[in-house]
């Protein structure tokens, strides 16, 4: 009797407070695992970069129950594999938020497979952290984008080709999907208004997923960059076609010295599967690579390892998925609830340790600020850091270089805007963009 007075004085002042009053409390009471869902392909074209992002989530998952939990609750990882399917992507996003209910999904790689999911998110109101370089002309409320956008990567080494390696004729080489496409009508508009570059010197070209055939494609390359003008690829090619692509360049003997191929979705992941040496070099553009000196980075680094073993690399997306995995726990412990909605609202404005020594901030697009740096390839597989921003890069949800992106404004903050494609010269907020 004296236990059960005790609670009902308790409920008393707390008149509409826990005790009786959220499903959300008698599930922290009932001591339920906060289910975190990791959307990653885990077999296809794309395991190649994915399968290490479902280990890292996994890991970030154990070292937070390690803290302690979240909310004094066990986290649990709920994962799926989507196959490199990108119709499967929307099915198994569903499936982790109607059938497992998880509080929170970590995942996609490709523009194409966020594109898939989106819809699903948004009609479900899931939460979505999304841990890749993408292609921008983007925000939804229910998607965190902590990869870079375009003036975090793709901008900045054009920029360092130009200016630093000066180069004249360019070829903008991808695969054939969303991201390439759009990224690359990005760098089209800007070489030629920012740039001054002519036509005939710009070459586009895109080939399918796990393309594997780049004989031809390396000759006229090769051709394209022996006709007196300091030539570079940038490259957008994705997942396993990489391998191929890098071999035929080494086989056709066209080297960093010649033709310089700076990419935007090759880390130390992918070259971990390469002889690396006939591509010592040749750059990428990331906001974070492994050889980067900082107290945090060596200390992830020497966890990963000892989880997963000394040869397993760490890269950018990874630290991406490192950012949005602690800003989410640092925005369920302000609002002291999962709840999807009350999350979001403390997420913008949200601080956390980047790896390489600075500290990421949420804006109120959903973007993160970002260092910007360009690495080149090591015959060890890692990168020797060639080219840095001064300062943190604000990221940019919609381009200032596409007809009528410039007028475009996303902001989930401010509730006289709460949009994700504000024109502000209108005053008229559009519906999401799902190309």
């Amino acid at each position: 009797m004296k236990f059960r007075n005790v609670y009902f004085i308790i409920c008393l002042s707390a008149l509409l407070g826990a005790c009786g009053g959220s499903e959300e409390a008698e599930s922290d009471a009932a001591g339920e695992p906060i289910k975190v869902g990791v959307l990653h392909s885990l077999s296809g074209s794309m395991a190649i970069s994915e399968t290490t992002l479902k280990d890292t989530v996994e890991m970030m998952v154990d070292e937070q129950n390690a803290r302690g939990g979240l909310l004094g609750r066990r986290l649990e990882a709920v994962v799926v594999d989507p196959a490199s399917d990108w119709p499967l992507f929307a099915e198994r996003a569903r499936e982790l938020l109607e059938s497992e209910q998880v509080d929170v999904v970590f995942g996609c790689w490709t523009s194409v497979s966020r594109k898939s999911v989106l819809p699903v998110f948004e009609e479900l109101n899931g939460l979505l952290f999304y841990p890749v370089q993408y292609e921008g002309e983007e925000s939804s409320r229910n998607v965190i984008y902590t990869g870079a956008a375009p003036n975090q990567q793709a901008i900045p080494a054009v920029d360092y080709l130009a200016n630093e390696v000066g180069i004249e004729r360019w070829v903008l080489e991808g695969t054939d999907y969303v991201y390439p496409r759009t990224t690359n009508r990005i760098l089209e508009a800007y070489l030629k208004e920012e740039l001054g570059v002519a036509d005939e010197d710009i070459s586009i070209n895109y080939t399918p997923f796990s393309h594997s055939d780049w004989q031809t494609r390396v000759s006229e390359i090769r051709d394209f960059g022996s006709e007196g003008k300091a030539t570079a690829v940038v490259s957008t090619i994705n997942g396993d076609a990489n391998v191929p692509f890098y071999l035929e360049l080494a086989n056709q003997e066209v080297s960093a010295e010649d033709i310089p191929v700076i990419a935007f979705s090759v880390g130390e992941e992918e070259l971990s599967g390469l002889d690396t040496e006939p591509l010592v070099g040749h750059l990428a553009a990331w906001n974070y690579f492994q050889s980067i000196e900082s107290p945090t980075n060596s200390e992830f680094i020497a966890n990963w390892k000892q989880r997963m073993g000394a040869d397993r690399t760490t890269n950018d997306p990874m630290e991406a998925h490192f950012i949005g995995f602690n800003m989410w726990v640092a925005a369920v412990e302000q609002a002291g609830t999962t709840d999807v909605d009350a999350v979001l609202e403390a997420l913008p404005g949200t601080e956390t340790p980047n790896l390489t020594g600075g500290i990421a901030r949420l804006l109120p697009n959903h973007h993160l600020t970002k260092p910007v740096f360009i690495g080149e390839v090591r015959a060890d597989g890692q990168f020797d850091v060639v080219w840095q921003t001064d300062n943190l890069v604000e990221g940019d949800a919609w381009t200032d270089f596409l007809p009528g992106s410039l007028d475009t404004e996303a902001n989930w903050a401010d509730p006289a805007i709460n949009c994700g494609n504000y024109n502000t010269r209108t005053g008229v907020c559009s519906a999401t963009n799902f190309e």
